[in-house]
């Protein structure tokens, strides 16, 4: 079965092709214009995924040799995410269904991203531990199979991603903040500075990163000087031992010998080496690079798995920012 995947989540362009689960290409357009406002500004991403798309889309076919009439199906995020954006990628999704007289599927991000790992490893068997997190989401998964998800942890507040964000704005540092903290980190001491961790009793699987900006913040205004290095390595690694802690306890709650992790920061090279160190006796996936950050080959893998089941979506699917994965 060929399947178009779209994503257009947030800042991120993208279009995907899977043929019988196997991802024939995937382009990603990174929208750079964010960069001088600190921060994805909805209005403008909008605007250039409607540019983007039908583009993309044609180059994609091309650089494959497939043409739109052979596709049989049409992936497309239909959120969590951002409104517009949102309403961008499904408005051109559902145009094009109803032009080929395909089916069509709204995709869950979420469970896109978990999925994902599938494409790292199609040995992947169930059950295992997903930690999914993203600049929008953390949280602890435990998968038993498609659609058969339960949550057992979950931030509070902000998602580690966004306290990313937030330190590297505090800090002084470009957008998107994580990729600048772990370049910064690599010259510097994260034993310099104890930063707080939030709920690590009990082994309560729950996040919360908030207090850790605050404390940042605290930190930044009452110093007259700062190693700017140390205290992004420090702030790193108190945001990287939280996520590695609770993933041990909920691997060890499940007594699961599989994990995944998935997300933008799963593209953070100091996670994957620390995870590997901590879960040394248990099989640990990251997906490439290009599968962490948003991507439609997930979107078009995971719709593939449910068009091959006889699921799709009706044409009016609305799309919805605040999806929930159960």
């Amino acid at each position: 079965m060929i399947v178009l995947g779209i994503e257009t989540s947030c800042d991120e362009t993208a279009v995907s092709v899977s043929k019988n689960y196997k991802i024939l290409h995937s382009e990603v357009s990174t929208q750079t214009i964010h960069r001088k406002f600190g921060g994805v500004v909805p209005e403008i991403a909008s605007r250039e995924h409607e540019k983007l798309l039908n583009d993309m889309v044609d180059y994609t076919l091309n650089k494959i040799k497939i043409s739109r009439l052979e596709i049989e199906g049409i992936a497309v995020t239909q959120g969590p995410g951002l409104a517009g954006t949102l309403i961008t990628g499904v408005c051109f999704a559902k145009g094009l269904a109803q032009g080929l007289n395909c089916k069509i599927i709204g995709v869950n991000h979420l469970e896109a991203h978990i999925f994902a790992n599938f494409l790292a490893d199609p040995k992947l068997e169930y059950p295992f531990v997903c930690l999914l997190v993203s600049g929008g989401h953390t949280q602890i998964w435990f998968v038993e199979g498609l659609n058969n998800y339960k949550l057992m942890g979950e931030t509070r507040d902000d998602a580690a991603g966004e306290a990313f964000d937030k330190g590297a704005r505090i800090l002084g540092l470009g957008y998107p903040g994580g990729p600048e903290i772990e370049k910064l980190s690599k010259t510097g001491d994260e034993k310099s500075i104890s930063f707080p961790r939030a709920l690590m009793k009990n082994k309560n699987l729950e996040f919360s990163f908030s207090g850790l900006k605050t404390s940042l913040l605290y930190y930044v205004d009452n110093q007259k000087s700062i190693l700017k290095s140390d205290v992004a390595a420090s702030y790193q690694a108190a945001i990287i031992d939280a996520l590695i802690t609770k993933l041990k306890w909920a691997m060890d709650k499940t007594n699961c010998k599989s994990c995944v992790i998935a997300g933008g920061v799963a593209s953070n090279q100091v996670l994957r080496k620390y995870v590997k160190q901590t879960m040394k006796n248990k099989k640990v996936i990251f997906p490439e690079i290009s599968l962490c950050t948003d991507n439609a080959a997930m979107i078009a893998y995971l719709g593939e798995l449910y068009l091959q089941k006889g699921i799709s979506s009706k044409i009016d699917f609305p799309v919805l920012p605040n999806m929930k994965l159960i």
